[in-house]
């Protein structure tokens, strides 16, 4: 089909909704390492995890064969609240970039917690229920996640404590009021109502906090608690498994109008949206039926994949956490206070960061006022005013469509649009007083943090 009768904006029929999620690990010729369980030194098993995750979410966070699960009934029916998400077809920033590129972006800001992360929040809420447990414990940065899952639990009748890192809390208290609104509880982390906390504060008294350090407490709450279990809003394989629902409704999309793009970009932090973004196409790549350039985008101030090594690391700063091969800063590495929340991470999901070593996906990253000037060009011209952590997708998506106009070629991108940015005018307002400002670790930064690595292989 010509490209002039795609319409601006692509939407599913309920009954072209995914049905199974896409477990990208199948087609892996070579699996991501595994967990290290930190007390044995040995692989992590089923029974190493169960204290901490739902007993279903375990197993998929070790299944590394079924290339397809099914998604349940109850967590379908929840998804066609405010799914299919639609991809759109950028024909304005097209004019105004002036490119021959034709550019698309998958949005997934179309409900209450502004983001993807309810995609996988509604997921682990369904089974915690299942379970029959009391409630959950969980970290989030920007707040998307903590706000997602709090809506999740407030579907299913489950208690929600949330441990926000604490520059967010500051930065955006309405993201957090509309977790109270659903009935979660929120404490600003490091704090001092958990040990790891205390002795995270006792190391880093002036820590404006990580997502690494909010991990740590929400573990160490979840395992002290009977009845209360851990999730996680990214970084793990089970929740790129069920952000692969993004992937399969863009790819269904640009099948059913004949596009194929030649480049798709995601933001990464942990890694949740991109992966689930690219896990349909990637699978593709693996098995030899078509190929992409796939990017990753992260944050100057928080570069795990472009500057950081290849290691099993902690996943939380109080390393109470299995041990994971990754692309990692040092799990005691604390990120400048920049705006983009969601993507304060020390280290990037195994799947990814495999693939990554592999050479089947690039990264890049970008200071956050190049960021925000990208994000403010869209929303003038998109009608979409976009979270800080989309907008380094956006960044990286003009970019790559003005290379496009230097060489004249029509190539197609496409990229995820991850949420909205009305929580996020302190950062919008910084930017338009100009008094945002950028920071990048120095290599000695870095590389202290590097040394302390654990010694593992």
């Amino acid at each position: 089909m010509a490209n002039e009768k795609i319409p601006y904006k692509i939407y599913l029929s309920e009954e072209e909704l995914p049905k199974q999620w896409y477990n990208v690990r199948a087609d892996m010729k070579k699996k991501p390492a595994p967990m290290i369980n930190p007390g044995t030194g040995k692989p992590v098993t089923k029974a190493d995890l169960t204290p901490v995750f739902c007993d279903e979410l375990v197993d998929q966070e070790l299944n590394e064969t079924d290339a397809y699960i099914d998604i349940p009934q109850e967590i379908q029916d929840f998804y066609k609240m405010y799914r299919p998400a639609p991809l759109v077809r950028a024909y304005c920033l097209e004019k105004a970039l002036g490119t021959p590129a034709k550019i698309y972006y998958k949005f997934e800001g179309n409900n209450t917690s502004g983001s993807h992360k309810l995609n996988s929040a509604i997921a682990q809420a369904y089974y915690a229920k299942k379970q029959g447990l009391k409630g959950v414990t969980t970290e989030t940065g920007a707040g998307q996640w903590g706000t997602a899952l709090s809506m999740a639990c407030s579907y299913f009748g489950l208690d929600c404590h949330v441990y926000m890192v604490k520059v967010s809390y500051e930065q955006k208290p309405f993201r957090r009021e509309v977790m109270r609104t659903y009935g979660a509880s929120i404490t600003p982390s490091p704090s001092t109502t958990t040990e790891v906390g205390r002795k995270i504060l006792a190391e880093f008294p002036d820590t404006n906090g990580s997502l690494g350090c909010a991990i740590s407490e929400a573990v160490e709450v979840a395992v002290s608690n009977e009845g209360y279990r851990y999730v996680l809003g990214s970084v793990l394989s089970q929740v790129l498994l069920h952000q692969s629902v993004i992937g399969l409704e863009a790819k269904t999309a640009m099948d059913k109008y004949g596009i194929k793009p030649d480049i798709i970009i995601g933001c990464a932090g942990g890694g949740s949206n991109l992966g689930g973004l690219i896990a349909p196409f990637m699978g593709e790549k693996l098995r030899g039926e078509a190929d992409y350039r796939f990017i990753a985008v992260e944050p100057a101030s928080c570069p795990s994949l472009t500057r950081g090594t290849y290691a099993y690391d902690f996943c939380d700063t109080g390393k109470v956490c299995p041990m994971q091969k990754m692309y990692t800063l040092g799990s005691g590495f604390m990120p400048s206070p920049n705006h983009a929340g969601g993507l304060r991470y020390h280290g990037m999901s195994a799947v990814l960061s495999e693939l990554y070593d592999q050479g089947l996906m690039e990264a890049v990253s970008y200071e956050q006022t190049a960021v925000f000037e990208a994000a403010q060009r869209f929303a003038r011209v998109e009608g979409i005013l976009p979270a800080p952590e989309s907008s380094h997708a956006i960044r990286c998506a003009i970019d790559e469509a003005l290379k496009c106009k230097e060489t004249g070629e029509e190539k197609t991108i496409l990229f995820g649009l991850t949420g909205t940015g009305y929580f996020d005018m302190y950062a919008y307002a910084a930017y338009n007083d100009g008094k945002m400002t950028d920071y990048i670790p120095t290599d000695e930064e870095i590389a202290a943090s590097i040394a302390k690595l654990p010694k593992i292989g």
